[in-house]
């Protein structure tokens, strides 16, 4: 039976998965545990699928005839668990534009082995050119959502005001207690699955981690980053493809968490604070496609 089971969901990733699945039968040969690897292909245009099935046999491929999104297709991974065999132990959904380093696997599973009250683990991520990643965040605030905003980069600014963690933390050896982990990492309990359920396909694209993360942590649940654990995070690979669509997908579901999990006062303001983002978007662009994303989204925020 199946005691790690890893989930990747694709799109139009022909040029890096062959690096991400190599790097990663490279690392699950070192863990003591029946492991497979499950790929859902989301209606890819390019090879993907083709690379997959000819170099990689071993993986159970779930080719998908709609471009499903990363929570649908995560969910289509975890739903074929279920009804072959059972949810194992432990989850692993793990982005195809990733390149997983040595031990990284087994330090993400030694960290849920070790304390019974994490639900969640990530990794440490750096660039493809080796710099540093921010890997974990804090939930989302309103000094995020105003920095995020901004014309100027405050966005990237080094403060747990703006959801950051030391990068300190990451240089050490032990698991530190986080918020959220991003979505290109995240090994998990299959109890957690079974308590929280899983992710919300409200969420297409954007924040669906977050979500679900912010049940679990409500649930009772730690989560972990992993400094151990290194993994190569190339990134936006697959959002980079259709700027104006993922910009309306990326508002639209902030909208979506902002109202579920702000209380009305901090909605209220985050809704204008939305607004008067897009507006001053809006006033500074002459492409069309983005002129209707940021009018969309502005009546989103109106309502």
């Amino acid at each position: 039976m199946t005691e790690l089971a890893v989930i990747i969901v694709t799109w139009n990733n022909a040029q890096d998965i062959g690096a991400a699945l190599s790097s990663l039968y490279a690392e699950l040969q070192h863990i003591a545990l029946p492991t497979e690897v499950v790929l859902v292909d989301s209606a890819s245009e390019d090879e993907t699928a083709t690379v997959v099935a000819a170099s990689f046999p071993q993986v159970t491929l779930l080719k998908q005839v709609d471009n499903v999104g990363f929570a649908r297709g995560n969910n289509i991974g975890i739903s074929y668990l279920q009804a072959n065999g059972g949810v194992p132990d432990f989850v692993y959904l793990l982005n195809p534009d990733t390149i997983s380093q040595p031990g990284s696997v087994r330090a993400l599973l030694q960290a849920l082995q070790a304390d019974a009250r994490i639900g969640v683990a990530g990794a440490r991520l750096t660039f493809g050119d080796g710099t540093f990643q921010h890997s974990a965040f804090a939930f989302p605030g309103l000094f995020q959502l105003w920095a995020d905003l901004l014309p100027v980069p405050v966005r990237l600014l080094e403060s747990r005001l703006n959801g950051r963690y030391p990068r300190e933390h990451y240089a050490g050896e032990e698991p530190f207690d986080v918020d959220f982990v991003l979505g290109a990492t995240m090994m998990m309990r299959g109890e957690v699955i079974a308590q929280t359920g899983m992710f919300d396909e409200a969420f297409f694209m954007y924040c669906e981690e977050v979500d679900w993360q912010w049940r679990i942590r409500r649930a009772g649940w730690r989560i972990v980053c992993v400094p151990a654990a290194h993994v190569v995070h190339l990134g936006g690979q697959s959002s980079s493809q259709a700027k104006p669509r993922s910009t309306h997908y990326l508002w639209e579901s902030r909208l979506r968490m902002y109202a579920r999990y702000y209380p009305p006062y901090r909605l209220w303001l985050a809704r204008r604070l939305v607004w008067a983002g897009m507006w001053w978007r809006l006033r500074h662009t002459t492409d069309p496609e983005m002129r209707a994303v940021y009018t969309d989204i502005m009546a989103q925020a109106s309502s």
